[in-house]
């Protein structure tokens, strides 16, 4: 829908800036990235911060998820690593979620903030051909726990 505001990436706007994530929460990291191109800005800045959260790993990969063994890893080996970690753990103790946090930055530099998760569990093996980053090792769940279906068989819009 036209909402009669142009919205721009940070490459769009010319703003090529490296970014240190070095917050203690999602939450903190998108407020990090969104402070850091607001002082280049007069207009309203949104950043997120996202991941994957593993109960049984204590919330690995976490905040490091992009970086979690290394930012040159490929997925489907730091995927294969978060599987043979939790090799012989029951499906109940295998929960896990998406998490993304967005944070906004006003020009009066008010900066409101907001988390959202996906829940799930996570497979036994690699799943589906469509998805990214860890989405083939995430099973969303009904609210009754069970698997409902991969991540890559859900509809992706961009």
């Amino acid at each position: 829908a036209d909402l009669g505001v142009e919205i721009l990436s940070m490459k769009e706007a010319g703003c090529s800036l490296d970014i240190v994530e070095d917050g203690n929460s999602f939450e903190e990291n998108a407020i990090i990235k969104a402070r850091a191109v607001a002082a280049l800005s007069s207009d309203i800045v949104l950043a997120d911060d996202s991941g994957l959260e593993v109960d049984y790993l204590n919330k690995e990969p976490g905040i490091y998820s992009a970086r979690y063994m290394g930012e040159d890893t490929p997925y489907s080996v730091k995927n294969k690593s978060i599987i043979d970690r939790l090799d012989g753990v029951e499906d109940d103790k295998r929960t896990a979620r998406f998490v993304c946090a967005i944070a906004a930055v006003f020009p009066d530099g008010t900066v409101r903030t907001t988390r959202g998760t996906i829940e799930g569990i996570i497979a036994h093996e690699p799943m589906g051909e469509n998805g990214f980053g860890y989405d083939p090792i995430v099973c969303m769940c009904l609210s009754s726990g069970a698997p409902q279906r991969s991540l890559q068989q859900m509809r992706r819009t961009r």
